[in-house]
């Protein structure tokens, strides 16, 4: 199970990470000059009000939004995964998903969130980055 704290460590565990607390809703997030690629996502009342409408219910626990390379990208996350990824109507047509902490695994996480930061760092940053940091073999 991972935590909000997990997340604040792989997000700035990047080069060039800036965290900002949000004025609306007072979560987190954690951004690149190019934009946000994770953030701690609350429901708003809307939220809740077009998921009461589907019959359903905001998932207990902490809940990050991440951005996605794309909609197929998020479609396939939604489907192989559906207990740690969901979205909401806000995000039709958006490519990001949201995830429930405490149903994805700390190394999932940090791969979804090393995918959402390089989406949001120029290609020498993110060719130097992984150069430095192979993936873990089994």
């Amino acid at each position: 199970m991972a935590t909000l704290d997990d997340v604040r460590s792989i997000a700035l565990g990047f080069p060039g990470v800036i965290e900002r607390i949000d004025g609306h809703r007072g979560g987190a997030s954690w951004r690149m000059p190019a934009g946000v690629f994770v953030w701690e996502r609350r429901p708003s009342g809307r939220d809740l009000d077009q998921f009461a409408a589907l019959g359903r219910e905001w998932p207990p626990g902490d809940v990050v939004g991440v951005r996605t390379d794309g909609v197929q990208v998020k479609r396939a996350l939604l489907e192989t995964y559906p207990d740690a990824f969901f979205t909401i109507p806000h995000f039709d047509g958006y490519p990001a998903v949201l995830v429930r902490l405490d149903r994805i695994g700390l190394d999932h996480l940090r791969e979804v969130v090393t995918d959402a930061w390089l989406l949001k760092v120029t290609k020498r940053v993110g060719s130097e980055w992984l150069a430095a940091h192979p993936p873990a073999t089994a």
